[in-house]
């Protein structure tokens, strides 16, 4: 598999003077056209370093390559939404801001708003919303920008277990359905089934300051059956090298 981002030596400390906080030591990592779960100890730097490869962050040392024409779009753990903007105009805020006109912001944003299955709430205003369909227009948001990764960040953190269920759900099947111009997912998650669920690879961050500890590759055909024994070995094996 060609790489699309190469991580080398990537390292970041956070303080000045006499305290800093070393938070990233030296990660090494190859990211394809792949689902890519990053999982770890709380604090230990997993949204960091989904920040450096966003070009958010700067790394205090190491490098970052990235093919060239390569695009980014973020789903953060709260959907941030502007409450005196409709779906429909949140959604088409980013590529407005791009430069784009606003009626061809608004198509795109229509589009991808019915791909997560919010046709017929354009009009709806955020306050309007359960916290399922919010989040979903956090990601039609993120995917209208057209972008070739997909970085998530805890995105089913907030919600109740049955929505966070079928939005894992759709999210993988508009990944691999190709409907998108996603070709990869970077996802930061604290949930070990949720990862096994949703990835092709699993980095394993160590406490901080943060080093790959270990990576494991999935390898389960999809749909994935959370109850069979091929599964609950991996997740099995996942605790293991968190723990």
């Amino acid at each position: 598999m060609q790489p699309i981002i190469r991580l080398r030596e990537v390292s970041k400390s956070f303080g000045e003077g006499g305290r800093i906080l070393r938070v990233l030591d030296s990660i090494t990592l190859d990211i394809g056209s792949e689902f890519i779960a990053i999982l770890g100890p709380s604090g230990c730097g997993k949204s960091t370093l989904l920040k450096i490869i966003a070009g958010i962050e700067k790394p205090d040392s190491g490098s970052i390559e990235a093919r060239g024409n390569i695009t980014y779009g973020f789903v953060f753990q709260s959907p941030t939404l502007l409450p005196w903007l409709t779906v429909l105009d949140n959604a088409a805020l980013p590529l407005i801001a791009k430069g784009i006109s606003k009626k061809e912001a608004r198509d795109k944003a229509r589009r991808y708003l019915s791909l997560v299955g919010l046709q017929g709430f354009e009009d709806f205003y955020p306050n309007e919303l359960s916290g399922g369909m919010k989040q979903r227009v956090n990601i039609a948001r993120a995917l209208a920008v057209e972008p070739s990764i997909l970085l998530m960040d805890e995105p089913f953190s907030q919600l109740d277990p049955l929505t966070a269920e079928a939005l894992r759900a759709e999210v993988v099947d508009l990944w691999l359905s190709g409907v998108t111009t996603v070709e990869g997912v970077i996802m930061v998650t604290h949930n070990v089934e949720e990862a096994v669920y949703m990835a092709d690879r699993i980095v394993i961050l160590t406490p901080r300051p943060a080093k790959v500890a270990k990576v494991v590759e999935v390898g389960l055909p999809r749909p994935r059956d959370r109850r069979s024994k091929e599964f609950q070995d991996i997740v099995d094996a996942v605790y293991e090298y968190v723990s």
